[in-house]
């Protein structure tokens, strides 16, 4: 089903899955010329590090989350005829929808390779954090995605809602602009979100070469997997009514 899934996204496309790599590309030079040449947002501790990249670092793992809860909210709808006449477990499709969004990542991050290359940013062993900061993501992103896909399949305002929660968040995580110029009586805000915390543990090992605040991880850690398993028990105890609700 994840082959399935990347097959027919490019399907009849002359490029295919070049587009993985075009799309984020174009996207992060006109968001970089918005922000850093016009806004002048700065990068935070390490004013060395370059806008392209810092902005990068954060919008590549929020892509990532954005589009797999986002087109997991839609898997069940959308292959509502397969519900209806074979009978597997339907976790598989928010499940498939993820990975085939991971494989989209890694294409994608191609481009961060690159441009560390060019601009030489050092690396060291903290970069191996990357690992695990990745696998906590994926554990929240997954237990909303079951959530969402379950929720939309009966309330199909959920897909509209979602759209404009999603907008509303990325703007909440510091994404295009750094932590450190948030007043500090507001960033308790940005404590409570997992993806803000997330998001600043990749460019720690990322971009710092320093090991993430491991407290606030420990915290992401544990919302993580409260999201996770109240995602998977929710979508478990509404799937026998998956049949009628399409």
């Amino acid at each position: 089903m994840v082959a399935r899934e990347i097959k027919a996204r490019y399907k009849q496309s002359i490029l295919g899955y070049f587009w993985v790599i075009l799309n984020p590309f174009f996207q992060i030079l006109v968001m970089t010329f918005v922000f850093s040449t016009i806004m002048r947002i700065p990068t935070g501790a390490n004013p060395r590090i370059p806008y392209i990249i810092f902005l990068y670092v954060g919008l590549l793992p929020w892509s990532l989350f954005a589009n797999a809860v986002s087109s997991s909210a839609n898997s069940l709808v959308g292959n509502a005829s397969l519900i209806t006449k074979v009978y597997f477990p339907r976790s598989i499709f928010p499940i498939a929808t993820l990975l085939s969004k991971i494989v989209d990542f890694l294409f994608a991050s191609l481009i961060l390779v690159v441009f560390m290359l060019v601009f030489k940013i050092p690396v060291n062993f903290n970069l191996l954090w990357f690992f695990p900061i990745f696998l906590i993501q994926q554990f929240f992103t997954l237990g909303l995605s079951f959530f969402m896909a379950a929720a939309n399949l009966f309330y199909r305002d959920i897909q509209y809602l979602l759209g404009l929660v999603l907008m509303l968040w990325m703007y909440l995580t510091p994404i295009i602009y750094p932590i450190d110029i948030i007043p500090a009586r507001f960033r308790f805000v940005f404590q409570l979100n997992p993806m803000a915390v997330l998001v600043n543990a990749y460019r720690a090992a990322i971009l710092g070469g320093e090991a993430p605040n491991l407290l606030n991880l420990l915290i992401a850690l544990i919302v993580s997997l409260i999201t996770l398993f109240s995602g998977f028990y929710l979508f478990k105890k509404w799937e026998g009514r998956f049949a009628d609700a399409v």
